[in-house]
């Protein structure tokens, strides 16, 4: 995950683990029948089935908020939590939506993005 910062700055977040392991951000979907795009990119304006897509934010933690202080992802770590989320009812997996431990993240990179050849 990176938040990126003015100017043209980003930080990595990870896992504190050394071999980083997966986790998954609580995200929901929803069909929408709609118009979507501007004039010039469908100009006929036709009616069309789309997927919505979002994910689950928080109130960000300690190791988040100095960089985006408003919210954060929520991040799922377990499989247990994978499963609750994708399978549990809606006010059991809702439980899920809190910041994650401070202890549980570190910053694993900052400054000026080098993967463009900048």
């Amino acid at each position: 995950m990176a938040a990126p910062t003015p100017p043209r700055i980003s930080t990595s977040l990870t896992d504190t683990t050394e071999d980083r392991p997966l986790f998954a951000f609580a995200g929901i979907w929803r069909p929408w029948t709609g118009v979507r795009g501007t004039k010039a990119e469908n100009p006929d304006r036709a009616e069309e089935e789309h997927r919505l897509f979002s994910f689950l934010t928080c109130e960000a933690n300690g190791v988040v908020e100095p960089i985006h202080p408003k919210a954060m992802p929520v991040l799922l770590t377990t499989p247990e939590e994978w499963s609750t989320w994708l399978v549990a009812p809606t006010e059991i997996a809702l439980e899920l939506q809190r910041p994650l431990p401070d202890e549980m993240m570190r910053i694993v990179a900052s400054g000026s993005r080098q993967d463009r050849g900048e």
